[in-house]
């Protein structure tokens, strides 16, 4: 078996119990938001996909789920271009997109990924976000997300799905890595 290619030194910066509180709030908010309206959600693979898979479970309307996979940081910083890895299976013309991601960062997977979709024709482009790290976005990136769960200040985190070098995602909490 291998084992991580370093440690790390992690503080715990939110809970297990405040992130399984935070996610049913923005459940419930986006099916009051979309009312009985048909909804399909786009989990950004793989930050986003435990937090994806809590938020659909939490949302009180029928929905299709689907995942688009990208790809921004090389090692630990980010590379400044999205690289699209997979792309949608289930069609997009005319339904309400909801595009799920882990952290809003610089906003730029959010702003490609919103501009592959809306190729598509959607009836309507929302997005969700875990976190929202406050920062500077690039001119022409996404600026906020409709909902968020945490605002955070901009450290490198990890857990929740979040990792470094794909380790580490399956932590329950959020925490700054020292």
């Amino acid at each position: 078996m291998s084992k991580p290619p370093f440690q790390l030194r992690t503080k715990l910066l939110i809970s297990e119990y405040d992130i399984a509180s935070r996610v049913s709030e923005l459940g419930n908010d986006i099916s009051e938001f979309y009312d009985n309206e048909p909804l399909t959600m786009v989990v950004i693979m793989n930050g986003a996909m435990i937090f994806g898979a809590d938020l659909a479970r939490t949302i009180t309307l029928p929905i299709w789920l689907d995942s688009i996979r990208t790809s921004s940081y090389k090692s630990l910083e980010s590379s400044g271009s999205v690289e699209f890895a997979s792309m949608l299976k289930l069609p997009v013309v005319g339904r309400h997109i909801l595009i799920v991601d882990d952290i809003l960062d610089t906003g730029l997977t959010l702003s490609k990924v919103k501009e592959k979709i809306n190729e598509l024709r959607p009836l309507s482009i929302k997005t969700c976000v875990m976190l929202d790290k406050q920062v500077k976005r690039i001119p022409g990136g996404v600026e906020q997300a409709d909902w968020s769960g945490f605002k955070i200040k901009p450290h490198y985190i990890v857990g929740y799905g979040l990792d470094a070098e794909e380790y580490w995602r399956n932590q329950p909490d959020i925490s700054i890595v020292e």
